[in-house]
């Protein structure tokens, strides 16, 4: 069976305006530059790339609302926003918790793409990262999350979690260069 890739960019677009806001968005910057160049590969390669974003608390909200928020506002996350920004084919999904896989749609989007192995990215390493990490291990995909593209507040936080998630969940941590590598040299889905 050939392997299908999806990126996910968790919690990525953020405004970081919250408590400790500064301290993660100085770790997130470079793994946001990281992300950019393994998000290029990924689309160059048609596999596909789902932002899994909070509302944060904003019910009434949606994703394209959260977008212009961070980009066309005075806020921490601005530069990130902009950065990343999503392209109209991209995939998005709202979670109200941690985990992009709790009361969301992401299982079933992921199974209508035939993905069988998530590259996650995104923040907080040590939070979203880890829980959709863990509920994607409970549904049996092959999990990459290249440590150079995740990112906690703490530098010693972000460590730990990814060792869980390679010792635990099975998880590759290499660099996104090599997966960068492995996806170019495998082609497209």
């Amino acid at each position: 069976m050939p392997s299908h890739y999806a990126l996910l960019l968790i919690d990525i677009i953020n405004d970081f305006e919250f408590e400790h806001g500064d301290a993660l968005l100085s770790y997130t910057l470079p793994a946001a530059k990281q992300i950019k160049k393994l998000k290029q590969t990924c689309k160059e390669h048609n596999i596909p790339v789902i932002y899994v974003n909070d509302n944060y608390g904003q019910w009434q909200s949606d994703f394209r609302h959260l977008v212009a928020h961070c980009q066309n506002k005075e806020v921490r996350g601005q530069t990130i926003a902009k950065l990343l920004t999503p392209d109209k084919d991209d995939f998005f999904i709202l979670k109200p918790k941690f985990s992009g896989f709790f009361s969301t749609p992401l299982e079933i989007l992921l199974q209508h793409l035939g993905v069988d192995h998530l590259i996650i990215t995104g923040v907080a390493g040590n939070m979203c990262v880890l829980f959709t990490a863990n509920d994607a291990y409970m549904r049996n995909y092959q999990i990459h999350v290249p440590k150079d593209c995740v990112a906690s507040n703490d530098k010693m936080a972000n460590d730990s979690a990814l060792d869980y998630m390679q010792q635990v969940l099975k998880a590759k941590i290499d660099p996104s260069e090599h997966l960068i590598a492995e996806i170019s040299k495998r082609g497209s889905r």
